[in-house]
């Protein structure tokens, strides 16, 4: 999955959200009601938001025949913001960034490095927070403790136009069922 990783990636890089990358965002989410999760695989993520009340627009994948790329705003059912765990890799992240920050508020995780990078750049402007979230464990059972790479949260906006604010790693949040994680 990360750039020091020797294992083959997987098709879609579909990798499953766990529960710990979830709360840091949760805290930025004040005031939205509804969400759109257009890259959502089996839809882990999805079960973890609704665990925070949070009402799903729509949900769709690739593999289920729904390309990202040919939503709208409508075709989404209008979400307060976008949700999802995009693939990492730059092709295919590059075009979903400049498509969702189109249609809403749009929240993404993927390696925290890549703010680093000349190649985000032109993507910076509309970047408003990134919220740090650490290592995950992106292979359940896996015998690994956790990635490589540290993931953070980015939200995109094309009205936004002042660059990022950096939000700091917090201590662990408990939803409303009182699972911490």
């Amino acid at each position: 999955m990360g750039k020091r990783s020797d294992f083959p990636r997987r098709p879609n890089d579909e990798y499953e959200t766990p529960y710990k990358g979830v709360l840091p965002l949760i805290p930025m989410l004040s005031g939205v009601r509804t969400f759109a999760e257009p890259c959502a695989g089996p839809g882990l993520l999805l079960r973890h938001l609704r665990l925070f009340d949070l009402h799903c627009t729509y949900d769709g994948d690739i593999q289920q025949g729904r390309d990202a790329l040919d939503q709208t705003a409508a075709s989404m059912g209008h979400p307060d913001v976008i949700i999802t765990n995009p693939p990492w890799t730059r092709a295919l992240l590059y075009p979903l960034i400049r498509h969702f920050q189109r249609i809403a508020p749009t929240w993404l995780l993927f390696d925290a490095d890549w703010q680093h990078n000349v190649q985000a750049t032109p993507f910076l402007v509309h970047c408003s927070h990134v919220v740090s979230v650490g290592r995950l464990k992106w292979i359940a059972n896996s015998k690994h403790s956790g990635g490589y790479d540290n993931a953070a949260w980015y939200r995109f906006h094309i009205q936004h136009t002042d660059g990022p604010r950096l939000v700091p790693r917090r201590r662990p949040l408990h939803n409303r069922k009182g699972e911490a994680s």
